[in-house]
């Protein structure tokens, strides 16, 4: 999957998508399938946005329940099922306890009702993925990080996790293989219209600066926040905050579903390779959309809704990183300014400017693709063209044609051959799917690519350059971030980084004047967008 700003030249195309986050990697993806001659353009890495500042869930939304929202839970949980069984490798279960305190907000039988209702959406056969009630001294066992104080009983139930940048950039790697470019690094400048009417856009290379006019008959924006300096898209979107922090690791395979004391807030606390995953806010967002940052206000509230769970208090020490998101809620009549963010619908919908630009408002990462199909639906229809969908049916790019269960446990024992580590075996087939064999015939040529990158966290060399050679990175944060998540579970210092500049630098062209310049603008990007960083771990001279 190679960057190729010259493809886009002298074409005329069905669709161009501005925005390569999930909701335009679906649609791009959706779209090359059905046929259509497709271009995405994203004006910085995939994914660099809200869509890498996910809770990395894809879930039903049981809280939901509390607003009566079942059309979108029924739709979300459908969609849950529908990618467990078609991207096992990327989407799997994770189990939720949800403990029941005597000042807990909603009761043990409220609970109940929930979550039987939760369960009948899924219409799941399988057992495991259920809801069950565990009295106080059980669930306690189940959970003993969490203080026995008060409680009196609990559930667990069932939804799935994933890792969200991944997710878009499969999907892109999708889209490539179907027809479409794909073009990261280039911006949308301006539309180009006759008669009112789009009938192309002019974008920029960010890594030559040179120009290029596009034509095509359609063109969708799924740019997420930056819906909110669009001439038409501010006026159908609400932006709101939502941060997270990167703890210590507590949990083992499950998570936990916690109710926030202070204003009755739902929040998670989730395991994340290997840490635990602290979330989220939702604060009214109407800032500088370049420096989505994490305020001193966010952190206290995070580590005082789980402290009044916690046998063992967090402090600000034990946070080893952050990272903040925005979210785009569609604007409506029922909502006003002055509506709590977290009451707000998570549902979607596709807008139409004047000169027939298509808008994607709202959404979430769990109903992405069903709501793509709808875009692309109201593209055949503008078109002309009789395609249906076949996302539903379509096993993910990189999911492999065998039982997914048995093939990976046979790739588990093939990479642990190898002396990749267990731990490090089992994220490696997740991360990559079928293309991990890729990676298996690297770490035979050169056997000390098996080694972590760091002791702490399960990522590999051979992952590290595979994801620098195949995946589109053009800059060190790129793939730190977003490709491998470095940046927000490690305290990397400069000599951290160097080594893994270096080690990539011959697969990148890299010399060594551009090597610092990387290192420095990475560090630069990570102090000024989401990630909490101190002098102590990086200094420069």
């Amino acid at each position: 999957m190679n960057r190729d700003f010259s493809a886009l030249i002298n074409q005329q195309f069905d669709l161009l998508v501005c925005g390569g986050g999930i909701y335009g990697a679906w649609t791009a993806y959706d779209a090359a399938l059905r046929g259509l001659k497709v271009a995405i353009v994203e004006q910085n890495d995939w994914g660099s946005a809200t869509s890498s500042a996910s809770s990395k869930l894809i879930h039903g939304g049981l809280r939901y329940l509390e607003t009566y929202d079942f059309k979108l839970v029924k739709k979300s949980i459908k969609e849950r099922q529908l990618l467990l069984q078609l991207a096992p490798h990327r989407v799997w279960p994770l189990h939720f306890g949800l403990p029941v305190y005597k000042h807990s907000r909603i009761g043990r039988l409220q609970f109940k009702a929930g979550l039987m209702l939760y369960d009948y959406f899924s219409d799941d056969a399988n057992p495991t993925m259920h809801h069950q009630y565990f009295n106080r001294k059980d669930f306690h066992e189940h959970f003993p990080l969490l203080t026995d104080e008060a409680l009196t009983s609990g559930f667990t139930y069932a939804d799935a996790q994933t890792d969200d940048t991944r997710l878009v950039l499969e999907l892109i790697s999708g889209a490539v293989q179907s027809g479409a470019v794909c073009v990261n690094y280039c911006k949308l400048t301006g539309l180009l219209e006759d008669n009112g009417r789009a009938y192309g856009a002019t974008v920029q290379d960010q890594l030559t600066q040179s120009t290029q006019e596009i034509q095509s008959k359609q063109i969708v924006y799924t740019t997420g926040q930056w819906l909110a300096n669009d001439e038409w898209g501010h006026n159908w979107c609400r932006l709101t905050k939502g941060i997270h922090l990167i703890m210590p690791g507590v949990l083992k395979d499950e998570a936990l579903l916690l109710t926030a004391k202070s204003d009755g807030r739902v929040f998670f606390m989730i395991p994340w390779y290997g840490y635990t995953l602290l979330g989220t806010t939702d604060t009214e967002y109407n800032q500088n959309l370049e420096q989505v940052g994490v305020d001193a206000a966010d952190v206290s509230y995070l580590l005082a809704a789980a402290n009044n769970y916690l046998k063992t208090p967090w402090t600000e020490k034990d946070i080893i990183s952050s990272f903040a998101g925005i979210r785009v809620l569609k604007q409506n009549t029922q909502s006003t300014t002055s509506d709590m963010p977290s009451s707000i619908s998570r549902d979607w919908e596709l807008k139409t400017a004047p000169n027939g630009v298509h808008y994607a408002i709202g959404g979430k990462l769990t109903s992405s693709r069903s709501d793509a199909s709808n875009i692309v639906n109201t593209i055949c229809e503008k078109l002309n063209i009789h395609s249906s969908c076949t996302t539903h049916q379509q096993p993910f790019p990189w999911a492999p044609q065998e039982n997914y269960a048995e093939w990976s446990v046979m790739m588990q024992i093939d990479a642990i051959n190898l002396d990749v580590d267990v731990e490090s075996a089992k994220w490696l087939v997740r991360r990559h799917g079928k293309q991990v064999i890729n990676i298996f015939h690297m770490i035979e040529n050169e056997p000390n690519l098996a080694k972590r990158i760091t002791p702490s966290l399960p990522f590999i060399y051979a992952d590290l350059i595979h994801c620098a050679r195949c995946e589109m990175v053009i800059h060190l944060d790129d793939l730190i971030r977003r490709r491998l998540p470095l940046l927000i579970l490690a305290k990397l210092t400069e000599t951290d980084l160097h080594q893994i500049a270096k080690r990539i630098a011959s697969k990148m062209n890299w010399n060594e004047a551009t090597i610092e310049q990387e290192i420095k603008s990475c560090y630069k990007t990570t102090l000024n967008s989401d990630i909490t960083f101190s002098k102590q771990h990086i200094e420069f001279i």
